[in-house]
């Protein structure tokens, strides 16, 4: 008797799932953090009427050291949490632009399962994807650039040590729940029109004017917007 079609396909959408799950890197470190902050970020979700393992999206605002985390329901995401960044570095706004300069990434990047480190020095990580395909284009260098704990860093954006754990758990839960990727938008300050006037005299200012293009778009949709690389610039789409 042939078994149904229907049948079939659940069958391989079950293989295919746990073999993305088993993609999702841990180590007993890992799994004791997310075991000792899940409940309470469950519970907490819950009063926002968010859910935990949904997919999630991440801004960075370096000037007030600020780390937010967005948790998509329905269409659209919502405001969880803000994580205070104890520091990105010594050489203050502006993009990364080369190893060694002290600078932490500003742009527009992914981050996949492989890019979380659960057996960190530095506690728990994530990487950002630095260079990603803007930064190749104008021949930016560095690697390993990454969001973790120990609350130390010299380009790194780095949390606490209880920060990182929840944020590390967020995005654990969000990758087994099926979300390919989540986006990491960091941006040198609040990109209102007061701070751009503020800084028109920067020699970032025209690099901050196409941040603020992705930063409008989010502000008006609650949806991170698809970015491609066109002409060496970011096109919002």
């Amino acid at each position: 008797m042939k078994k149904p079609f229907f049948f079939l396909a659940f069958q391989i959408l079950l293989i295919f799932s746990s073999a993305l799950l088993a993609q999702v890197p841990e180590s007993t470190r890992s799994k004791n953090a997310i075991n000792r902050v899940k409940p309470t970020l469950e519970e907490e979700l819950k009063a926002k009427r968010l859910k935990y393992g949904s997919p999630i999206f991440i801004r960075i605002f370096k000037q007030s050291k600020e780390l937010e985390v967005w948790i998509k329901k329905g269409d659209s995401f919502e405001w969880f949490r803000n994580y205070r960044i104890c520091t990105y570095g010594f050489e203050g706004l502006g993009p990364k632009e080369k190893q060694g300069d002290g600078k932490a990434p500003e742009g527009f990047y992914t981050v996949t399962s492989k890019g979380l480190n659960p057996v960190s020095n530095f506690h728990l990580s994530f990487n950002l994807g630095y260079p990603n395909e803007y930064d190749k284009v104008h021949k930016r260098t560095g690697s390993a650039l990454m969001v973790h704990g120990r609350c130390v860093s010299i380009g790194c954006y780095a949390m606490s040590d209880a920060g990182i754990e929840e944020i590390y758990a967020l995005a654990d839960g969000a990758f087994r729940s099926g979300q390919q990727s989540f986006k990491v938008h960091i941006f040198p300050f609040q990109m209102s029109d007061e701070n751009m006037k503020k800084y028109r005299e920067s020699g970032f200012i025209e690099f901050w004017k196409n941040l603020k293009e992705g930063y409008d778009y989010f502000e008006k949709k609650h949806i991170p917007p698809y970015i491609i690389v066109k002409n060496k610039r970011y096109v919002i789409n």
